[in-house]
């Protein structure tokens, strides 16, 4: 095959090929829920109810995925037994009470805000405070160098001060300080 008929053959591909990449990227973004058939509930209401909890809650074994989201046979337990605890007529507070009791706060996706957490939701505002800190002292560090600076420099000979002085007022250029000079 030569290489214009090859390319030609390419560029005809090319469209279909990107949009089938493009296809299967959209598709591999897509959140996988690993809520299996047999756990749904018949009751609408209810379902939406073991959903949303099940969103806030972690998987104890894959730590940073919900059980909703997790197919670990430990979420699949856990998301029954949130399905089992709404059909017996637990809030959803008492659901997650339940589940806090038997795996601690952990089980939660968004933990708590008390005296054991504390660090865990201040420690951003500790790092923005502390980064503003050090952006203030960075300001105020370059002001003081320039003030510094500037008095140094205000401190010319008495000849070179008036020297300044008429240049300023005659507003010329100094003929000792002219690029064109050679």
């Amino acid at each position: 095959m030569s290489a214009e008929r090859h390319s030609r053959a390419m560029r005809g591909l090319a469209p279909g090929r990107i949009a089938l990449a493009l296809l299967a990227l959209a598709l591999y973004a897509l959140p996988a829920r690993a809520v299996e058939p047999d756990e749904v509930l018949a009751d609408p209401q209810l379902e939406a109810r073991a959903r949303d909890l099940s969103r806030d809650l972690r998987c104890v074994v894959c730590q940073n995925q919900s059980i909703d989201d997790s197919d670990a046979p430990l979420a699949r337990d856990l998301r029954i037994l949130v399905r089992e605890r709404l059909k017996s007529g637990d809030s959803d507070r008492e659901v997650k009470e339940f589940l806090v009791a038997r795996y601690g706060d952990y089980v939660l996706l968004r933990p708590r805000f008390g005296a054991a957490t504390f660090l865990l939701w201040g420690a951003p505002l500790l790092v923005l405070a502390g980064g503003g800190l050090w952006v203030l002292g960075v300001i105020r560090g370059r002001k003081v160098g320039t003030a510094s600076e500037a008095r140094q420099t205000a401190s010319l000979p008495p000849e070179d001060e008036a020297r300044v002085r008429n240049l300023l007022e005659s507003g010329k250029p100094d003929p000792e300080t002219r690029p064109d000079r050679g």
